[in-house]
């Protein structure tokens, strides 16, 4: 009997551990032609965490030091008017998104360290503004999250819109994985969705829960620091770090917990396991999840027709391995992978701008334009 115990331990150690190692068949492989190449458009770039594309072409920046620039017929301009920004890990100057009508409302939205309210440290923020001139202007608080700490780590934090006009936005764990996530009464492991103004939707999931925060989109969340609205079905799309191992993939639906720290497929960095399960009723499974980590950052979905053998795939940059990473999709399930520009640097953001190119913020080098290999 203590025989067949034993045998039937080790098989179920052995079926965990498979579970554990098995991301995915698919394998990211370099491959043998690559048909672009990259363009430095923005040059001596520290941290290009995000980017946006005025209607007359000039790109906004931000550099997570607290930066704000305004790069134009070749020129590096500061905006100032922000407010202070606490630089702190992880944290500082993140996210910038226009509003999908900005060429008649001029609004401008953020997401940054913010240090106000209680308690030392300081929590994401979201803010809209008008650029004028070279001032931020009208600037409008839309959200904070609370409490404040000195934690580094787990900021988030990407704003994105969907077809409807909400806007969405994350908060990572902010270092505090055994409470926040699975909390819906407190901030953070969040995806968060506000009408533009900031004001809470009616509909949003949690609106009616006693004492919850209630513009929660969907929770259970680690540190998503990828998000793009998918440009077919209109879905948001997030990628999210793990620890080590276990970055995934998810499609946000109204509500759903996305299981962190309760199931994951990762381990602790020192190599000892927080949970036993990587699959529980209630809790979402990931669209892929990556073992080893590569430390996702920027995502895009291209559908430009720049691009035509990489339409609709999805890419993500590794800031651990220092390349951007394309996916092949089928009925939300990854086909294939390639390794593209390995060694380029660390690849923060990636962008499909209105003049259907990619561009790509890699820290320490700038923004680099991919465009087609000429003959």
């Amino acid at each position: 009997m203590k025989q067949l115990t034993s045998i039937l331990t080790i098989t179920l150690m052995c079926l965990y551990s498979c579970a554990q190692q098995e991301p995915s068949e698919v394998l990211a492989e370099t491959p043998a032609e690559i048909n672009y190449v990259t363009e430095i458009v923005v040059p001596e770039l520290n941290i290009p965490w995000g980017m946006e594309f005025l209607p007359d072409s000039s790109i906004v920046i931000t550099e997570k030091t607290g930066t704000l620039i305004h790069f134009k017929d070749d020129k590096k301009t500061i905006i100032e008017g922000l407010p202070e920004i606490y630089v702190r890990g992880q944290g500082g100057l993140m996210d910038i998104k226009l509003h999908p009508d900005y060429k008649n409302n001029g609004w401008i939205y953020f997401s940054y360290g913010s240090a106000n309210g209680d308690g030392d440290g300081g929590n994401t923020a979201i803010i809209r503004g008008k650029l004028n001139g070279n001032t931020l202007s009208d600037i409008e608080h839309l959200y904070k999250g609370v409490p404040n700490t000195k934690k580094g780590q787990h900021w988030g934090s990407r704003l994105e819109f969907d077809k409807e006009g909400y806007l969405y936005f994350s908060i990572g764990d902010r270092g505090n994985r055994d409470v926040n996530p699975q909390d819906i009464t407190r901030d953070g492991g969040k995806i968060y969705r506000l009408h533009a103004d900031g004001s809470i939707p009616e509909d949003n999931p949690f609106v009616t829960e006693s004492d919850a925060k209630k513009a929660i989109f969907s929770y259970g969340h680690r540190n998503p620091q990828g998000m793009v609205m998918h440009p077919e079905t209109g879905k948001i799309w997030v990628n999210e770090h793990g620890p080590k191992g276990g970055d995934e993939i998810n499609i946000v639906e109204k509500g759903n917990n996305y299981g962190w720290p309760v199931i994951s497929y990762g381990i602790n960095y020192s190599g000892t396991s927080f949970t036993e399960i990587t699959e529980k009723e209630g809790m979402e499974q990931p669209v892929f999840y990556w073992v080893p980590s590569i430390a996702p950052s920027g995502m895009a979905i291209v559908d430009s027709n720049k691009y035509p053998d990489w339409q609709d795939s999805v890419l993500v940059g590794s800031l651990k391995f220092q390349y951007l990473e394309r996916l092949v999709i089928n009925d939300n399930k990854v086909t294939k992978r390639e390794k593209l520009f390995e060694g380029l640097g660390r690849f923060r953001n990636i962008k499909q701008a209105p003049d259907g190119y990619l561009y790509a913020g890699v820290e320490g080098l700038g923004i680099v334009k991919i465009i087609p290999k000429t003959n």
